[in-house]
């Protein structure tokens, strides 16, 4: 397990493997990250303990989300989308990445058929 020390906390990497991260953050009462957003990746935050404050700047409206998760409950944040996440107290949760698959990734040099 990789472990990072952050000013609002700890980060231990899980798991990392195709396309999906799983960390586990535990934050100290009153920290926060950046507000920032991902190009590709989904952001999926599941609390275990404490209270997580999750602002969700939206792109088709001038609104902050705000979000209160408490244990057990969870909320994801698209691509694209400005965040940050606050500990209203000491927090332990999971953060989780992943990109979406786009179906329409495929370009066809001639057609199929039975011969």
């Amino acid at each position: 397990m990789e472990t990072k020390g952050k000013i609002w906390g700890k980060t231990d990497l899980i798991f990392s493997k195709n396309g999906i991260e799983i960390h586990r953050i535990k934050i100290k009462a009153g920290g926060f990250c950046s507000l920032h957003k991902h190009i590709h990746k989904s952001n999926v935050f599941f609390v275990e303990s404490g209270l997580l404050k999750i602002s969700v700047h939206k792109n088709d409206y001038q609104l902050v989300d705000e979000t209160i998760l408490q244990p057990g409950f969870q909320t994801t944040v698209g691509p694209g989308e400005f965040h940050k996440f606050e500990a209203i107290e000491e927090t332990i949760a999971y953060e989780m990445y992943y990109t979406t698959l786009d179906p329409a990734d495929i370009v066809r040099k001639d057609v199929g058929g039975v011969l």
